[in-house]
Formats: structure tokens, C-alpha cells, sequence
């Protein structure tokens, strides 16, 4: 005899179609279940993952936004010292200039006469 699935006969000690229906959708079930449970076990593993890289991001970003912070205060710091210096010296070669002048107001009229003409021929050309 062939043995046809479809057959409305069942040999003997056969399951039945309706037992065999019953036993994937059990066996489904299960693989649902456990699929569900995967997927949430994924689910919280990447939660967690995400959670500790922001945690690290954050950390970072705070230490360098400390580390930039304290290299432009230096850099203030050092511009406005190098200002100050600057303008100390340029009051000295102003108060010298003026002393330079006073004492020798003929030699200042007649460098700046020259220093003017060279300009001007300079500026010809």
C-alpha cells in the first residue's frame, strides 16, 4: 500500500493531522517564546552598551571641554602678559623719543626732513 498523506484513513499508530497541527503549533509556540526571549535578553544587552558608551562620551567630552578650557586661560593669560609688556616698552621708546627730541630738537626737525624725502622719492618710483 502507499502511504498518502492526505489519506482520510490512518494507518494504525499513526498520529492524526489534526495531533499533528496541534504539535507544530505547540512547537511554534515554544520557538516564539524562546525567540522573545532572545530578543529581549538582545534588547537589554544593547540598552546597557548604549547606556555605557554614552556614559564614556560624556566623561570625555567633560575632560577635554576641562583640558580646552584650561589652554585658552593660559593663552589669555600669556596674550594679556605679552600686551602689557608690550605696551610698557612702546610707553619707554615714546618717553625716550620725547626726551631724544627736547634735547635735540634741530637733529629731530632735520631727520624727519630726510627721513620725508626718502619717503617721497621712494613713493616717485
Amino acid at each position: 500500500m502507499i502511504n498518502n498523506p492526505f489519506s482520510t484513513t490512518q494507518a494504525a499508530g499513526a498520529p492524526s493531522v489534526s495531533d499533528a497541527v496541534s504539535e507544530l503549533r505547540h512547537a511554534a509556540g515554544d520557538f516564539a517564546a524562546a525567540t522573545g526571549a532572545e530578543a529581549a535578553r538582545l534588547k537589554e544587552r544593547a540598552v546597557e552598551t548604549a547606556s555605557s558608551l554614552k556614559a564614556t562620551a560624556t566623561e570625555k567630552a567633560d575632560h577635554y571641554k576641562a583640558v580646552a578650557t584650561d589652554k585658552v586661560q593660559h593663552a589669555r593669560e600669556t596674550a594679556q602678559q605679552q600686551w602689557e609688556e608690550t605696551r610698557v616698552k612702546a610707553k619707554e621708546i615714546h618717553v625716550t623719543a620725547e626726551d631724544y627730541i627736547r634735547q635735540n630738537p634741530t637733529k629731530a626737525v632735520l631727520g624727519a626732513l630726510g627721513i620725508g624725502f626718502l619717503i617721497g622719492l621712494i613713493a616717485r618710483n
